[in-house]
């Protein structure tokens, strides 16, 4: 298995880090990777592409996205023009606060970001992007200077740019458009996404898309940066980390639903993935 799961300190009490204005190239970007944090990233320049839970998006300069907890996703930088961007995660407790009877939450554009399977906005008005650079240059600024109270001041600001995305997003969605998906890969990985508990092997993928196996693994390959096993694997954890938090289901029973051919393997993968076992996980979540 090798899908990058990247790692934060779980036990640390400011549960946020700032990847400030970072030029990368093909050569040195990030594996396909998921992990439990919250991400957002704004795009200064350059372009690529970026592949995100089930689809791909061509990116460019002004576009922010919004990567919730346990989504699969890569980036692609363009090897002419790599882009430059600044990323900001964080864990959903530290934005967790009073409701101050209001219904709004600061995970609002991410949650609705998930439901409607649309990662990518675009801030098309000068003023909602020139605020959204202000806000990251000053979260930088107070990382690096460090004065009293800089983490709270990273947190308003980080609050801030939640706030301003949760009141723009009904209006600010931009479709997914990328030239370099064939129609099958994506109807292809909105059925893994949909059957995870489905025989979901190279042969009875290809055979859906009609195309070779070998042609299948290449262009999935070439376009996840993952081969199939791989990729069906992460996709089924992810599901049943959802069950054994959202439901009441023994972890037998999830792993029959998500597809594990015996509670053993399930276990074996769980853990490869997430670091825990699945009863861990599911204590530590309630």
């Amino acid at each position: 298995m090798n899908p990058y799961r990247k790692r934060f300190d779980a036990m640390t009490p400011f549960p946020f880090e700032c990847v400030y204005r970072d030029t990368k190239s093909a050569q040195n970007e990030l594996p396909d990777h998921f992990h439990d944090w919250y991400e957002l990233v704004y795009i200064y320049s350059g372009k690529g592409t970026f592949f995100v839970d089930q689809t791909f998006y061509d990116a460019v300069a002004g576009d922010i996205f919004l990567i919730p907890g346990n989504t699969i996703h890569r980036s692609f930088p363009d090897p002419d023009e790599p882009k430059t961007s600044t990323a900001l995660f964080f864990n959903a407790s530290l934005v967790h606060g009073a409701p101050l009877g209001d219904s709004f939450s600061y995970l609002r554009c991410f949650e609705q970001a998930k439901r409607q399977k649309r990662y990518r906005l675009s801030a098309e008005a000068d003023v909602e992007r020139q605020t959204i650079v202000a806000l990251m240059e000053s979260i930088h600024q107070e990382e690096s200077g460090k004065l009293p109270g800089y983490r709270q001041a990273v947190l308003l600001h980080l609050q801030h740019i939640l706030l301003l995305l949760g009141r723009t997003l009904p209006s600010v969605q931009v479709p997914a458009v990328s030239s370099s998906a064939p129609s099958w890969m994506t109807a292809i990985l909105t059925y893994i996404d949909s059957h995870p508990g489905s025989p979901l092997g190279l042969a009875q993928l290809a055979k859906r898309a009609a195309v070779t196996p070998a042609h299948f693994s290449r262009v999935f390959k070439k376009l996840t940066g993952m081969n199939v096993t791989e990729y069906v694997t992460t996709k089924r954890i992810i599901r049943a980390k959802e069950l054994l938090t959202e439901s009441d289901v023994n972890v037998a029973e999830i792993a029959e639903q998500c597809g594990f051919e015996s509670l053993p393997h399930f276990h074996r993968m769980f853990k490869k993935l997430t670091g825990m076992t699945p009863s861990h996980y599911k204590r530590s979540e309630n």
